[in-house]
C-alpha cells in the first residue's frame, strides 16, 4: 500500500478538547478509513476519513493500582469472590468451611460414598505400604518411618484437604534428595541417631516452608522451574535412583554411599565377588513382573488394580519364599518394631552445627514436592473410585493396622523386592518423549533439559536442581532482556500486516519500515531495543540500496504486544525519536495498549505523537502518512 495506489484522504482533523463521554479525559485523534464498501465516498472516489476519539484510561488512584497489582500477584484465582454480597454470618461460615473443607461435604456423606471410599482406600493402601517401606530405604531411614508418612499425613489431609482424589504419602524424588543431601555429611549407619534427628528436623522445615508459601501466597515461585528443566531433572533423578537399586538387585553388601552414576557403576563392577546369583534371578524376575503389571494398567486403565496390587503381592510372595526356603545368601529387612512410636518432638535438632543442613535439605525437599508431587497413588485413588478424602482416612487406618499387628510379617521380606518396587516407580519419571519434543520444538529448551540431566547424574542431585533453577531463570531473563522484534509486510489484497519471514507472500511497503515489538519495554531491554531498531533501519536501507527501492521515510512500531513500559522505556522511545528526527525519519506508534498510552501521557511523550504519530492499525498509518507525501 502506497500513496500511488491510494487516493489521498483529507488530513486529520483536530477535535474539541471537551469530552462528550464524560470524565474530562484527553483525546487522541486517529484517522482511519471505513471498513465497508457501503460507506459514503468523497468526490475523488476514496473513502472519506473517519476520526476515532481514543480516550485515555479512566483515572485510578495509586492505592487502587497497588491493590489491583497485589491481587493479581497473590490472588490470581480470586478466592474471595464467594464472600461477595454475603452477610457477616455467611462469611464466617464460608471462612470456616474453607479452612476445614471436611465441613462442606461431611453433612451430606452417606454409606454409598463410604463404600466407594473404602474400596479406594484399601486399594491405595496396598500400594502405599510397600512404597512407604521402599522409599524409607531410599532415604536411608527405618522402614517404619516410611509407614508413618502414609499414616499421619493422610489423617490431617482428611480434615484440611480439598481434593477428593489425591493420595497422600512419600515420593521417590523427595526421599532420594533427602537421603543424598544428608548422607554427604552424616553417616546413616555410624551416626544413626543424629541422622534420624536431622531427617526429622529437615521434614519440619519442609512443612514450615510449604506452609509459609501457602499463607503468603508465594506458590508462584515454583513456576520458575520450567518444564524443560524439570524433565531433565526428573529423568536424571530416576536414572540415579535406578542405578542405586543395583545394590539390592545384585545382592551387594559393600556399596558406595555416593549417588552419582560413575561411582555407582564402579561399585557394582568392583564388587563382582559379592554378586548373588539367586538374588539376581529372583530380583529381576519380580522386576519384570512389576513392570508388566504397570504396562497392563497403562494400556487398560480399567485394570488399574493390577498396578496397585502388584507391589504388595510381590512382597507377600517373596517373603513367603524367603520364610519357607531360608536362603541365607539373600539379605532381608529383619525384625521391625511393632506399635506406634512416641512423639519425636524431643528428637528435633534445633541448634548445633548441622542445623543449616537440616534447613537446606528441608527447603529443597519442599520445593521438589511442590514441583513434582506423587501422581501414582493419586491416579490409583481416582481410578479406584474415590469420592471424598475419606479414602485417605481408610488408607491411614490400614497402615495403622499394619504398624500395630502386621509389621512382624515383614521380617523375611528380601531387600531385592524393595529395590524392584523403587525401580518400577521411578521408571515412569523418565520422559524420553518429552525430551524428544523439546529437541523438535525448541533446541535451547532441550539444552536446558540436557544440562539439568547431566548435573544430576554425574555431579549431584543438588547441583542438578541448582542448574534447573538457574537455567529457568536465565531463560526468563533472556526473554525479557532480548525480546523478539519482527519486520512486517502487507498481505496483498488485504489490510493485514504480518512477518515477512513467516509469510512468503507478504510484501514490503515502499518507504516504510514496519516493526513489531513483542515484549514490554523496560529498563532491562530498552537499550537493546533501541539498538535493534537502528540495526533494522540500517539493514532496510541496505536492502533498498541493493534492490533499488524507494527511500526510507517512516518507521512504524506496532506496540500491540507491548503490555507495559517503564520510565526507562519511555526515555528510550524519546531518544529514538530524537535520533530519527535528525535523520529525517518519521517515528509512528501503532495500537498501543491502555497502560502504555497512560505511561506515555504521564511522561509528556504522548503529546508529540498526537498529530500523525499514533494510529489504531498499521494499515491506517500507511494510508494516512503516505497520503500526506507529495508525489
Amino acid at each position: 500500500m502506497s500513496s500511488s495506489s491510494n487516493p489521498p484522504p483529507p488530513p486529520p482533523q483536530e477535535s474539541s478538547s471537551n469530552n462528550p463521554d464524560g470524565g474530562g479525559h484527553h483525546r487522541i485523534n486517529i484517522v482511519t478509513t471505513p471498513p465497508t464498501q457501503s460507506s459514503p465516498r468523497s468526490s475523488s472516489g476514496s473513502p472519506p476519513p473517519v476520526v476515532h476519539h481514543v480516550c485515555l484510561p479512566p483515572h485510578v488512584t495509586t492505592f487502587e493500582k497497588l491493590k489491583h497489582k497485589f491481587g493479581e500477584i497473590f490472588f490470581p484465582e480470586d478466592p474471595f469472590h464467594v464472600y461477595k454480597d454475603q452477610t457477616l454470618s455467611n462469611k464466617i461460615v464460608l471462612g470456616i468451611k474453607q479452612l476445614f473443607p471436611i465441613l462442606a461435604w461431611a453433612p451430606s456423606y452417606n454409606l454409598e460414598l463410604f463404600k466407594s471410599d473404602f474400596i479406594a482406600g484399601i486399594t491405595i493402601a496396598s500400594l502405599a505400604i510397600p512404597q512407604g517401606i521402599s522409599y524409607a530405604k531410599l532415604a536411608s531411614l527405618p522402614p517404619t518411618v516410611g509407614l508413618y508418612s502414609s499414616f499421619v499425613p493422610p489423617l490431617i489431609y482428611t480434615v484440611f484437604g480439598s481434593s477428593r482424589h489425591i493420595g497422600i504419602g512419600p515420593v521417590a524424588v523427595g526421599s532420594l534428595v533427602m537421603g543424598s543431601m544428608l548422607t554427604e555429611e552424616i553417616s546413616p549407619t555410624d551416626q544413626k541417631d543424629l541422622y534420624l534427628q536431622i531427617a526429622f528436623t529437615a521434614t519440619l522445615f519442609a512443612g514450615l516452608f510449604e506452609a509459609a508459601l501457602g499463607l503468603l501466597r508465594l506458590g508462584f515461585i515454583i513456576d520458575f522451574l520450567s518444564k524443560a528443566t524439570l524433565i531433565g531433572f526428573m529423568t536424571g533423578v530416576a536414572t540415579v535412583v535406578a542405578l542405586q537399586q543395583l545394590k539390592g538387585l545384585f545382592g551387594i553388601t559393600h556399596f558406595t554411599s555416593k549417588f552419582q552414576a560413575i561411582p555407582v557403576i564402579e561399585s557394582v563392577v568392583s564388587n563382582k565377588d559379592e554378586w548373588s546369583v539367586r538374588t539376581m534371578i529372583m530380583g529381576f524376575c519380580f522386576l519384570a513382573f512389576l513392570l508388566t503389571a504397570k504396562q497392563i494398567s497403562a494400556k487398560r486403565p480399567k485394570l488399574f488394580w493390577v498396578t496397585a496390587a502388584a507391589p504388595l503381592t510381590s512382597i507377600i510372595v517373596s517373603t513367603l519364599i524367603m520364610y519357607l526356603f531360608q536362603f541365607h545368601d539373600v539379605s532381608i529387612i529383619g525384625r521391625l518394631p511393632r506399635g506406634i512410636n512416641p512423639s519425636s518432638l524431643d528428637k528435633l535438632y534445633l541448634h548445633g552445627p548441622y542445623l543449616s543442613l537440616a534447613i537446606k535439605t528441608g527447603i529443597t525437599v519442599a520445593v521438589l514436592s511442590l514441583a513434582v508431587g506423587g501422581f501414582a497413588r493419586s491416579a490409583v485413588n481416582y481410578n479406584a473410585g474415590a469420592k471424598t478424602a475419606v479414602s485417605n482416612f481408610v488408607m491411614a487406618m490400614a497402615v495403622l493396622v499394619t504398624l500395630l499387628f502386621l509389621i512382624p510379617l515383614f521380617t523375611y521380606t528380601p531387600n531385592f523386592i524393595l529395590s524392584a518396587i523403587i525401580v518400577t516407580a521411578v521408571i515412569g519419571l523418565i520422559d524420553f518423549e518429552g525430551a524428544y519434543n523439546l529437541w523438535r520444538v525448541d533446541k535451547l529448551d532441550c539444552l536446558s533439559c540436557f544440562c539439568s540431566f547431566l548435573g544430576v547424574v554425574f555431579v549431584s542431585v543438588q547441583l542438578g536442581l541448582t542448574i534447573a533453577v538457574s537455567v529457568s531463570v536465565f531463560r526468563l531473563i533472556l526473554n525479557v532482556a532480548r525480546p523478539n522484534t519482527t519486520i512486517l509486510g502487507n498481505i496483498p489484497g488485504t489490510d493485514i500486516y504480518q512477518s515477512l519471514a513467516l509469510y512468503k507472500n507478504a510484501l514490503r511497503v515502499p518507504s516504510f519500515l514496519i516493526l513489531r515489538i513483542e515484549s514490554p519495554i523496560m529498563f532491562s531491554n530498552s537499550i537493546y531495543l533501541q539498538e535493534r531498531i537502528l540495526r533494522w533501519i540500517r539493514d532496510e536501507e541496505q536492502w533498498i540500496k541493493t534492490n533499488g527501492g524507494s527511500s526510507l521515510r517512516s518507521i512504524i512500531l506496532d506496540l500491540g504486544a507491548v503490555t507495559n513500559i517503564d520510565t526507562t522505556g519511555v526515555d528510550a522511545l524519546r531518544d529514538l525519536r530524537h535520533r530519527l528526527d535528525g535523520r529525517s525519519l518519521q517515528l509512528v506508534l501503532v495500537n498501543p495498549l491502555a497502560l502504555v498510552v497512560e505511561k506515555l501521557d504521564e511522561t509528556g511523550l504522548l503529546e508529540s505523537f498526537k498529530h500523525n504519530g499514533l494510529y489504531l492499525t498499521v494499515g491506517e498509518a500507511v494510508i494516512d502518512i503516505s497520503s500526506s507525501w507529495k508525489p
